[in-house]
């Protein structure tokens, strides 16, 4: 799909919209699932990042804040 810079109102506006949202739907769960978890292993993968790094997940019997004691 190629972006159009021009302002539409009306009726093709709406034909449109509701052409695309059909072609959004049309793709099912499990595939957008699929390619998330793609681009997920595809990012880890690269060497330099700029940002801050992504947080790892802590496990469930340790606590990492507590009372002081």
């Amino acid at each position: 799909m190629s972006r159009t810079s021009e302002y539409v109102e009306g009726t093709e506006a709406w034909t449109r919209f509701q052409s695309t949202m059909r072609k959004v739907l049309a793709v099912p769960h499990a595939e957008l699932q699929r390619r998330i978890e793609v681009e997920r292993e595809f990012s880890k993968e690269k060497v330099i990042r700029p940002g801050p790094k992504p947080k790892a997940k802590q496990s469930k019997g340790r606590a990492s804040h507590g009372p002081a004691v």
